[in-house]
């Protein structure tokens, strides 16, 4: 694998619509009435390179909000934008969001994104050397929504629906991708729904400093919801985040990600690396039916908006868990730098390096912690 070239980053704030004053928030975390109807809105270039895209060039921006006009405990609603060119001809358009409903009794959550992507595929399984390397295209259109019910004690029940349309494959005859007859590799639609149960005290959106946050789901594709495969993925993500002195925060996740059947399309399969989880890999480096992560960052200020963070990884993908082992087990580290974008809603802006085996590293630039 090629090393990182580094990273170059310009980030102008071409647009600002901010809160003035110095209101602060107070123990009880309640966000000040004077804030409830204020909209900040961040739009700014950005010129970075990563693993994945090298040189690229994009604009980002962020708008948060409050839907409740009269509930101060109502956590800030957001909504994060990015559009993007790379010169490994690489475009993405993508729109995140996260809206609280009054008094949360409602959370929906959002992913839409289309992109034309010339990526690498080194084959499946979690022991693939680096020679193996090849170059293969798609083209992706993605919908995510996640709407979720407040049960009362910090529980919700939700139900989710996701899209995931790939075209356009082009990958090299004869080579890897090609012999192992990869599943969804001349293109496919695949459409499913699924159940959700949380349990959320974290005490922020964008950076939270206590609190817990555990969420189990499934989602079944079915050819009655007009996918072209039939298969269903579970996953369990838990989080914590413990508070320290001078707000110094040690975050923790645990995350597996399974496939229940034998025909799940390359795009939906496991994937370890990018720039949440297994930071220094690249995104698809390891490919499989599974996956499970160990993640912990410790978060510490610096002066006044500038902050820190130091992190380190392990976790591993495997066709069955008995794939699983100590033996081919990763592991990934590293640090970064944030720098608070806007003072009250704690969004900062975070560039991370990280460092993993056999020359697997590289930068990251984006919006918002990894977890």
């Amino acid at each position: 694998m090629k090393k990182c070239r580094g990273l170059l980053i310009m980030v102008a704030f071409c647009s600002v619509l901010a809160v003035h004053g110095q209101v602060s928030m107070d123990s009880t975390n309640k966000i000040p009435v004077e804030l409830i109807n204020k909209r900040n809105l961040l739009v700014f270039p950005v010129i970075a390179s990563s693993i994945e895209t090298k040189l690229m060039f994009g604009a980002a921006g962020s708008l948060t909000f409050h839907l409740s006009k009269t509930d101060t405990n109502t956590r800030t609603s957001n909504l994060q934008s990015l559009v993007a060119y790379t010169l490994n001809k690489q475009f993405i358009a993508a729109l995140n969001g996260a809206e609280y409903f009054n008094k949360e009794k409602y959370i929906l959550n959002q992913q839409l994104s289309y992109s034309a992507f010339p990526d690498k595929f080194w084959g499946l399984g979690n022991n693939t050397p680096d020679s193996n390397v090849e170059n293969y295209n798609y083209h992706q259109y993605y919908i995510y929504l996640h709407l979720m019910r407040h049960l009362g004690n910090n529980l919700y029940l939700g139900a989710l629906y996701e899209l995931q349309g790939v075209y356009n494959v082009e990958y090299e005859l004869g080579g890897i991708f090609d012999k192992e007859n990869i599943t969804g590799r001349d293109g496919y639609l695949v459409s499913g729904l699924g159940l959700s149960f949380t349990y959320d005290t974290r005490n922020d959106a964008f950076a939270p400093n206590k609190g817990w946050f555990a969420q189990a789901y499934f989602n079944h594709f079915d050819k009655v919801f007009g996918s072209k495969y039939n298969y269903t993925n579970f996953v369990l993500d838990v989080r914590t985040y413990i508070r320290f002195f001078k707000k110094q925060v040690l975050a923790l996740q645990a995350y597996g990600f399974t496939n229940s059947s034998e025909e799940v399309p390359f795009r939906s399969l496991a994937t370890f690396g990018g720039y949440n989880s297994m930071r220094g890999y690249y995104d698809g480096r390891y490919r499989e039916k599974n996956q499970y992560v160990l993640q912990a960052e410790y978060r510490f200020p610096i002066y006044k908006r500038f902050g820190a963070a130091v992190f380190t990884d392990c976790g591993d993908v495997g066709h069955t868990i008995h794939d699983f082992s100590w033996n081919t087990i990763k592991y990934s580290y590293g640090g970064g730098l944030r720098f608070q974008l806007t003072k009250k809603e704690k969004l900062n802006l975070r560039i991370d390096y990280g460092i993993g085996a056999n020359n697997n590293n590289g930068f990251y630039l984006q919006l918002a912690e990894a977890f």
